[in-house]
């Protein structure tokens, strides 16, 4: 579920230029400008003479300058397109990636990449966001050098990444003061569109018990468990008892929250036999919650208050609205991985490919506390649940 779009390839910087061209390229200033439609057929040509393969098509640059929810920012001199830096902003959170950085050849070693760099941090702030990532070629040695200076650290290895099957190293650089580290959290994606609540409750079970099974089987057991069976079409999600139990069942200690302990998303179905087998799973639920002892208390959760059960050690899978993130509005599970005076952050086990995405734009993605309020919310009755777990027990089977 990983594309293979280069984000950063920048080959070894060319022999210096002698004095009069040196003197020359420096009395034309570089000019750094935001990208428009009359700029695509330049970067075509930039990206065909930079990169051997994963190229952005002319397609994608005028996608991204007509609907993408993205920053692109050229460098030129006298008019000549020299380089050019993308951001991609993901929903309303506060993450943002550096999709690609691309330099041409004669502009090497002019600090060219360096300013676009600077421009592309400056934009992720102006959209409020808070930390900026990337993936660069593991092989790529002056990029790699060029994002340590700028004061990015590694935080993944991906193997197997491009098309030549070389490895990328993921790296990320916090922008603002109040970012903090999240909890070490293993990241599961999603691997079907309806398997969300599993994926999000298999890392939370992950961090608190590495043990715990993180393979696909796994995941399509948990959905099996816990589904409503159907939703707005297709599969069944799953709502906050069936996944509660489904953990429980696997010894872990846990707390649910939930606004409404009736049958979650019957507005998402409009056949009314339909709703009637989700009255029917739910009502089952809830009677397996309450003869197991699990509590279950008729509120939501504010993000402050998810804060504070993240800071005592516990790990919550939260309902959210996509809307806010994706711009559609469905019923999505993350799972809360760390908090700071400002932010929560979240893994996300969806991965959009489609519109470009990889698990950089959904591993502890910083949401302010303001905005994951209102995006914690589902549907016209504004749904909150969560499902806080907060340790583990030993089962029945375990060896005491």
């Amino acid at each position: 579920m990983i594309s293979e779009s280069v984000l950063t390839s920048l080959s070894p910087v060319p022999a210096p230029a002698s004095a009069p061209e040196a003197a020359a390229e420096s009395a034309a200033a570089l000019v750094v400008r935001p990208a428009t439609l009359a700029d695509v057929d330049a970067l075509v040509a930039l990206e065909n003479r930079c990169f051997d393969s994963d190229r952005l098509s002319r397609r994608s640059f005028h996608h991204l300058l007509t609907r993408g929810h993205a920053a692109l920012s050229l460098a030129e001199r006298d008019g000549r397109l020299l380089g050019y830096a993308l951001v991609l902003f993901h929903g309303q959170t506060a993450l943002a990636r550096l999709y690609s950085l691309a330099v041409a050849q004669e502009a090497r070693g002019q600090g060219v990449a360096r300013r676009l760099l600077t421009v592309a941090e400056a934009d992720a702030l102006a959209e409020g966001c808070a930390v900026l990532r990337l993936e660069v070629r593991a092989d790529n040695a002056p990029a790699i050098a060029l994002y340590r200076d700028a004061g990015y650290r590694r935080f993944a290895v991906v193997p197997d990444y491009y098309e030549d099957h070389e490895p990328a190293e993921r790296m990320e650089k916090i922008l603002t003061r109040g970012a903090g580290k999240a909890r070490d959290v293993p990241y599961v994606p999603q691997s079907l569109d309806f398997t969300c609540g599993p994926a999000s409750l298999m890392m939370a079970m992950a961090a608190l018990d590495p043990e715990s099974p993180r393979d696909r089987s796994s995941e399509l057991r948990l959905w099996r468990e816990s589904t409503l069976v159907f939703m707005t079409s297709g599969h069944g999600g799953c709502g906050a008892y069936g996944l509660s139990l489904a953990a429980w069942k696997r010894g872990f200690d846990l707390r649910v929250f939930i606004t409404d302990k009736g049958p979650p998303f019957l507005d998402s179905v409009r056949s009314e036999d339909k709703k009637e087998v989700m009255r029917l799973v739910h009502q089952d639920f809830v009677a397996e919650a309450l003869l197991a002892g699990i509590p279950v208390e008729e509120r939501g959760l504010s993000a402050n208050e998810l804060a504070d059960f993240v800071e005592a050690g516990a790990v919550p899978v939260v309902l959210i609205s996509s809307y806010r993130i994706y711009g559609e509005k469905y019923p999505h599970w993350v799972t809360v991985t760390g908090a700071d005076h400002r932010f929560l952050y979240i893994h996300d086990p969806f991965v959009d490919v489609d519109q470009g995405k990889t698990a950089t734009d959904c591993i502890h993605v910083p949401i302010a506390r303001a905005e994951f309020d209102r995006m914690a919310r589902y549907g016209s009755a504004r749904l909150r649940a969560a499902v806080v777990l907060t340790g583990r027990r030993r089962t029945a089977g375990e060896a005491a």
